[in-house]
């Protein structure tokens, strides 16, 4: 089958951001060995620094290796007619149209986590554990994936059945129908979130009582933030790695805090982190994304709409036949770009949002406090200390340790 322009700039597109990725990866490990900024000299000592050193170059070796095997692995099933495979195994299958493309998008998502797994299995169990991160077992390893794969089913099966449903029935008018119930899908995941699929993988327990939730509970009553639900995650069950979140909003919103988080900070390091976590529910960020993400899924239904019926973006992927499903994987890779840029504003106000949120917690608590929990994070992590501003730019969705200690010290 003769291939249409299309088919060549998804090849040209998947090539590009290789390239550019893979340039920005090469740019952020020549700045490895850059010497660490003053305000950073006691985040590690000398052979600490070495560890973190060794943990990013080896990294961004197995990094390097991954996403090649990925672009050849992707060309090939593009060039070599993957696709066209896939959907004559679909079509043998079946002719109703929702099925059709539930069976086309579970054979491609389960065979690429499948040919994914001995990636991250490698990563889990050979390099984070020889730098002593890891506290996965294989048993858990693999329920995780299970269970990864079943959610995938429920969820994204039922929203991608009815998205079709929509197709089917409201004709050029679907994506109204699509954005509404995918927004309404959202706005409730992250409402329940914490309830509904956290504990499918992790045990939620309440903070128990003592120093650290009075603490916590005395700051909240200062900056008029009601706090009912104060969790502690088991977070240490998979990695050494500590973090905290905020979910919801209104009667649901919740603090959770990594079990790592509370063994590696001091009490009034922990507070900031609450403190900086409030500062981001008190500016309204957590609204703003939100929405934000919403419009954005508006925006790319709508595009899509107006290209969903052109056979040749069904047939850029590779297939003989035009169908939804197919135009909705070619589509995803030609609008790939456009969501590249989107991303990048996005991360831009991320930025902003952290300094913000800093901000916050350094006016209504305390700034040093925040700087030691950053420090110490930025240490047990073995983060990089010197990222290249290009880097930052296209990835960070947080400014890096030094230009958030320069602002709280300002």
């Amino acid at each position: 089958m003769e291939k249409s322009s299309l088919f060549y700039i998804i090849i040209i597109i998947l090539i590009i951001q290789f390239l550019l990725d893979t340039f920005l990866d090469y740019l952020n490990y020549k700045r490895y060995n850059e010497p660490v900024p003053k305000e950073l000299d006691d985040v590690y000592d000398n052979k600490e620094y070495l560890k973190s050193q060794a943990y990013k170059k080896t990294n961004y070796r197995y990094g390097l290796l991954t996403s090649s095997f990925s672009l050849v692995l992707t060309l090939s099933f593009l060039i070599f007619g993957g696709f066209e495979w896939v959907d004559s195994l679909v079509r043998e299958t079946t002719y109703h149209p929702i099925l059709m493309a539930l069976l086309f998008f579970g054979i491609i998502m389960i065979g690429s986590d499948i040919v994914s797994t001995p990636f991250s299995y490698y990563q889990t169990f050979v390099i984070e554990e020889k730098f002593g991160f890891n506290k996965t077992t294989k048993r858990l390893f693999f329920l995780d994936k299970i269970k990864g794969w079943l959610m995938m089913a429920v969820l994204g099966g039922g929203i991608l059945a009815l998205v079709i449903w929509f197709y089917q029935t409201a004709g050029p008018d679907f994506w109204l129908y699509a954005w509404g119930i995918i927004a309404f899908f959202t706005i409730f995941m992250n409402l329940f979130y914490s309830k509904l699929i956290v504990p499918l993988f992790n045990k939620q327990t309440p903070l128990e009582e003592g120093s650290l939730k009075s603490s916590i509970e005395a700051y909240a009553q200062k900056v008029g933030f009601e706090l009912k639900n104060i969790f502690v995650i088991d977070g240490s069950k998979r990695s050494t790695k500590a973090n905290a979140y905020f979910s919801g909003f209104g009667r649901e919103k919740r603090v959770t805090l990594y079990d790592t988080l509370i063994n590696d900070l001091e009490e009034d390091e922990i507070v900031a982190v609450l403190a900086h976590e409030v500062g981001h529910y008190k500016r309204k960020h957590i609204i703003f994304n939100l929405f934000a993400s919403i419009a954005t899924l508006g925006i790319t239904l709508f595009v899509l709409s107006l290209f969903v019926n052109n056979p040749e973006v069904s047939m850029a992927i590779g297939v003989s036949q035009p169908s939804f499903y197919a135009a909705l994987v070619g589509f995803g890779i030609l609008y790939s770009p456009i969501s590249e840029i989107t991303g990048l504003a996005m991360n831009f106000i991320s930025r902003k949002f952290e300094y913000q949120a800093d901000d916050y917690a350094k006016t209504t608590y305390a700034a040093q406090p925040l700087i030691t929990s950053l420090k110490k994070l930025s240490k047990n992590s073995l983060s990089n200390l010197t990222p290249h501003p290009a880097y930052v730019f296209m990835h960070y969705s947080h400014p890096p340790l030094i230009a958030r200690i320069k602002n709280l010290k300002a």
